[in-house]
């Protein structure tokens, strides 16, 4: 029987930890043959590129590279083939191949003889198959970890029911989707206390699995996060037996976890790390937390929660971490920090970013033993403390996103020496440092631990310093996007030797692209000066480089041809530069790509079709470029996930291929300013994204590897130009509410196919500057959300359709220079369009349009001239012109500063107003009597 095989991608490790009862003392025994030739089969099986088993070639396998053996029996008791890195951080020698069945298969001569085996791990080893049975006959195992071997899996966790000595069992990522009485084998281990399944979507426990588990079970951790299934009601009862002894409870990442938390965590007295995180949790955070006062580590991030913060955490006095971020709590932040009073000498960790919290910052100083400090994305207002500069353990600072306003000065850094994770991004901080202070550390200048530097947004205006460049090579994140900086880009290919993500965009850097640090994961030089070739790109040379936008630039030649060498790039923005030549065809080396955006440049020639390789595209921008070649039927073949196809204004001839109608995504197509010919596809009713709302947004999500080597979760918000209204607006937060079909300034004949009315969710339909015949279709009433409809400058004929008239959103309408005939449809939203969407029909008529349509009834005699109206009217206008000016002077305080110095003056004024008052008496009595005479009559 075959057991596993594995493939190591970035690392690849098997560790086999075997420890006797006793491991006795003696002389030195040789291996015992029947393991050794177990060894080299295995080793048969493998593929040794980097000659990790290349001393295994003699008779004393207890002398081969990661074999241990017992001095008293000779059994083997470790094998250990860990891989070492190489000058990256994430980059392994490693061994690849299958894996012998002659380790486990059958459990005698190898692991079934070790009958005294205690600990067993074969973690991070890329098992594959089903679990093996045989493991239950080790019935003195302490310690089992099978975790991450993600081609591990098992229908029936039964045969660990027999290990009743184990204490230690860890499955995490392998697959129990089927092990449904799960829970019933893990009732049967009395001694066990630490306990992982998490990661791979245990099913919901049956009945028969709610009954208590052996009360002798001392379960002290944990772990069921990455699990699917609806712990309210299934695991809830089960995890509930555990209340006096769990001291560590994983339930992070459960997608169908929602609800209020359960007032139940209040009797886990015991507990010291509570971990709900990313999950759907709704309602306020309830004041039972508060009963936990053993707690040192709370995280409910990632949830739906609400509220202020309750009273009760004051209690948690042993809180050491408390992890609230991204969630939607309020309330002031002074009294949240005020809660946690009482472990002001015990807090290290605190995230309270992405909330609704405002208010100042409050005075830090007592909160002394602090490490991380994340107070981002929220609604502070305010000036940053000084005392931030006396918490001298701090590591990590993010105050960015928020209202925060004032100087920052030395004092703020005086004695954060330890600092190396800086955010102080999106504020209105203006930093005022004197030319002579020097601090302790040097602050940026020769910072030995900074990792992570994010000032975006922060009114910086100055020139880039030739010494930041030397910070340090360990740093693996830095943002100055959206300051005024200027400078240039040094050779900074030998300056990093770690993963690194650069965001320097929207500043006034110019020059050439120099060599850049092979290691880069994310480079974005947007919205800058920069000019010349991007040749010097290709030295960086890595697989993870996942973001490259160099939009919005001067950069001009060819582009290179080291594309292969990025698999991994999912996003690439080289728009509105000045690149010429083809598109190269070593662009289908990219296929985790999802965007691509080049449009504005003088790319020429016909679409690659390697390009068709890149199946994770959806989003293609090449607009304003001057491509040429037939539109390919391949895309509508291969690129199933495609959202936005816009080809405007290139060269490109042809007919529309009907295979674009299997874009069943597609939301935006904009194939307009073509010489594309033929009809329009009737097909077009297969755009099944146009007959359905969408979200908000188009995202694409990645993630990049950190300095500690996890993976941080990131995003990317794609935007796009629409042609609207005549004019190019820009959509990215509501770019996915956004479809639309332009085909505009082509030469496409035929009739509008009746099937694109069926596109019910369509936003804007542009058919203009073509040649197409025939009538509207009678349908068009059918598209209730749209606002834009251009079908001018075409050879339509006929009526107007009268359903056109029931689209109350259409705010854009032109349907100039046809033929059509006919009385433009009553309603309110047709006539309310001015003429100019009609002209250039001869035999249209009806309002807006001055023409009558034959048939109308002639309008009634226009009312007499009446002279005593005219006179009313002229007192009615007079009188309201005085009142402005009485209104004025009076009002006037120079005015009536001067009549209150002067006699004659004022007795002047006050006769002026009694000859104001005099005549509009009489004025007004004319008036009066005339409209007394004409309501008489």
């Amino acid at each position: 029987m075959a057991l596993c095989s594995f493939e190591c991608l970035l690392a690849s490790f098997l560790v086999l930890v075997v420890v006797c009862a006793k491991a006795g003392l003696g002389t030195t025994v040789g291996c015992i043959e029947r393991e050794r030739q177990a060894l080299l089969r295995f080793k048969h099986g493998l593929v040794d590129d980097y000659g990790i088993l290349s001393s295994w070639d003699t008779r004393d396998c207890c002398q081969w590279r990661g074999v241990r053996c017992s001095n008293q029996s000779g059994h083997i008791i470790m094998l250990h083939l860990s891989a070492p890195p190489t000058e990256y951080v994430f980059e392994y020698k490693s061994l690849r191949g299958e894996i012998s069945p002659s380790l486990l298969d059958p459990i005698p001569p190898f692991l079934a003889s070790l009958t005294k085996i205690q600990h067993l791990n074969l973690s991070y080893a890329n098992f594959a198959g089903r679990l093996p049975s045989q493991l239950g006959n080790l019935s003195n195992l302490l310690s089992l970890d099978l975790s991450y071997n993600y081609g591990l899996h098992s229908g029936n966790l039964e045969c660990l029911s027999h290990l009743t000595s184990l204490r230690h069992l860890d499955l995490n990522s392998v697959d129990l989707s089927k092990a449904i009485h799960w829970s019933q084998a893990i009732n049967k281990l009395p001694s066990l206390i630490h306990l992982k399944l998490g990661s791979r979507g245990l099913p919901p426990l049956t009945t028969p699995s709610l009954s208590p588990v052996n009360s002798s079970a001392p379960l002290a951790f944990l772990d069921l996060s990455y699990n699917d299934f609806d712990l309210t009601s299934s695991v809830y009862p089960w995890l509930f037996n555990f209340t006096t002894t769990l001291v560590h409870l994983d339930l992070s990442s459960n997608v169908d976890l929602n609800g209020s938390i359960p007032d139940a965590f209040g009797n886990m007295i015991s507990l010291a790390d509570l971990d709900i995180s990313g999950n759907q949790l709704q309602g306020s955070i309830p004041d039972i937390f508060g009963n936990m006062a053993s707690l040192e580590r709370l995280d409910l991030s990632k949830n739906k929660l609400e509220g202020e913060i309750p009273k009760s955490l004051s209690n948690l006095c042993r809180l050491q971490e408390l992890n609230l971020r991204i969630n939607n709590l309020s309330g002031p932040l002074p009294q949240v920090l005020d809660l946690l009073a009482c472990a002001n000498d015990t807090l290290e960790i605190l995230y309270l970013s992405y909330n609704q919290l405002r208010g100042s910052i409050p005075d830090l100083i007592g909160f002394s033993s602090l490490r991380l400090l994340d107070l981002g994305d929220n609604r502070l207002n305010g000036t940053l403390p000084t005392s931030i500069g006396h918490l001298t353990k701090l590591q990590w600072l993010v105050i960015g996103s928020n209202s925060l306003q004032g100087n920052i000065s030395e004092a703020h850094f005086l004695h954060l020496s330890q600092l190396y994770y800086l955010d102080l991004s999106s504020n209105s901080l203006t930093f005022n440092m004197s030319c002579e202070w020097v601090p302790p550390f040097y602050w940026l200048r020769t910072q030995k631990k900074l990792r992570y530097l994010h000032m975006s947004t922060s009114n910086i205006s100055d020139v880039i310093p030739h010494w930041f460049w030397n910070l340090t090579s360990l740093i693996y994140f830095f943002n100055i996007s959206n300051n005024q900086i200027t400078g240039t880009l040094p050779n900074l290919s030998s300056k990093f030797d770690q993963p690194l993500y650069i965001d320097m965009s929207s500043n006034y850097l110019e020059g050439s692209i120099s060599e850049l640090p092979s290691v880069l994961g994310l480079l974005d030089l947007s919205n800058n000066k920069f000019s010349g070739s991007i040749a010097l790109l290709c030295t960086i040379a890595n697989t993870y480089l996942v973001y490259l936008d160099l939009s919005n630039n001067s950069l001009s030649g060819e582009l290179p041809n080291c594309w292969p060498q990025w698999k991994s790039l999912i996003v690439l923005n080289l728009e509105n530069n000045q690149f010429s030549g083809n598109i190269p065809k070593s662009f289908g080396s990219l296929q985790s790509i999802q965007t691509l955006h080049l449009r504005n440049n003088n790319f020429i020639g016909e679409l690659p079709s390697s390009l068709k390789k890149c199946k994770s595209l959806s989003f293609i921008d090449l607009a304003k470029n001057r491509l040429s070649g037939k539109i390919p039927p391949w895309i509508g073949g291969n690129l199933p996930n495609l959202m936005v196809l816009n080809l405007r204004s290139n060269k490109f001839s042809g007919s529309i291929c009907s295979e674009l109608c299997q874009l069943k995504k597609i939301q935006i197509l904009d194939l307009s300013s073509n010489n594309l010919s033929g009809t329009i596809p009737r097909c077009l009713s297969n755009f099944t994204a146009m007959t359905k709302k969408g979200s908000l947004t188009i995202t694409y999500n990645f993630s990049l590897h950190n300095q500690l080597g996890d993976f941080e979760d990131q995003s990317y918000v794609d935007r796009e130009l629409v042609k609207w209204k005549g004019r190019e607006f820009e959509y990215k937060n509501t770019l996915g509410l956004v479809k639309s079909i332009d085909l505009s300034s082509n030469k496409l004949t035929g009739e509008i196919p009746k099937e694109v009315t069926d596109l019910l969710e369509l936003v804007s339909l542009n058919f203009s500057r073509n040649s197409l015949i025939g009538s509207i279709p009678t349908t068009i009433g059918q598209l209730k959300s749209l606002d834009v409809l251009d079908l001018s400058q075409n050879q339509l004929i006929g009526e107007i359709p009268a359903s056109l008239s029931e689209i109350d959103r259409l705010s854009t309408l032109d349907l100039s220079n046809n033929n059509l005939s006919g009385k433009i449809p009553q309603g309110t939203q047709l006539q309310s369009f001015n003429t100019s969407s009609y002209e250039g029909n001869p035999t249209l008529c009806g309002p807006p349009l001055l023409k009558k349509c034959p048939g109308d009834k002639a309008e009634g005699t226009p009312k007499a001239y009446s002279y005593e109206d005219d006179i009313q009217q002229n007192g009615n206008d007079m009188w309201f012109y005085v009142s402005i000016a009485l209104g004025f002077i009076v009002g006037f305080w120079g005015v009536c500063g001067t009549l209150l110095l002067n006699n004659s003056w004022r007795y002047a004024y006050f006769q002026f107003l009694n000859k104001i008052k005099d005549w509009l008496y009489v004025t007004t009595t004319i008036n009066m009597a005339r409209l007394w005479r004409t309501l008489q009559s």
